[in-house]
């Protein structure tokens, strides 16, 4: 009950939302991702070419997704409610820092998701990269 009081509370009351930090992002990026993401988020990151399955070229997403970032399904692929098959697991290595959902964003349908604030400023900093 009140976890629900509190996602109320941030949805009702102005100013109670986790900041969304994009500069945040963009460290956590260069700090987790781009070894297999390259630093301009285009799958070509150093680990690439040892990967069975190619990494993703993060800046397309939204228009892959007919020009909306899919903010639920890249918060499940970090977070490791969506396992990414290449990895064989939640995100290598790093998964324990992106857990936790003590915050919530909301998705592209509005819904909201709770997560971890490391992993809404990723989503933020991603989304400010799309092509």
């Amino acid at each position: 009950m009140r976890r629900l009081l509190c996602a109320l509370a941030l949805v009702l009351v102005p100013g109670l939302a986790p900041a969304q930090d994009a500069e945040e992002g963009a460290e956590i990026f260069r700090l987790y991702c781009t070894g297999c993401h390259g630093m301009e988020a285009e799958g070509n990151g150093p680990m690439a070419a040892v990967l069975t399955i190619q990494p993703t070229d993060l800046t397309v997403l939204a228009s892959e997704n007919e020009g909306e970032f899919p903010v639920s399904r890249v918060i499940a692929r970090i977070d490791g409610r969506d396992p990414v098959v290449a990895h064989g697991s939640p995100m290598p290595v790093f998964g324990e820092w992106f857990e936790g959902r003590g915050e919530t964003i909301r998705g592209e349908d509005g819904v909201l998701i709770m997560t971890s604030q490391p992993v809404i400023d990723l989503v933020t900093y991603l989304q400010g990269l799309q092509k």
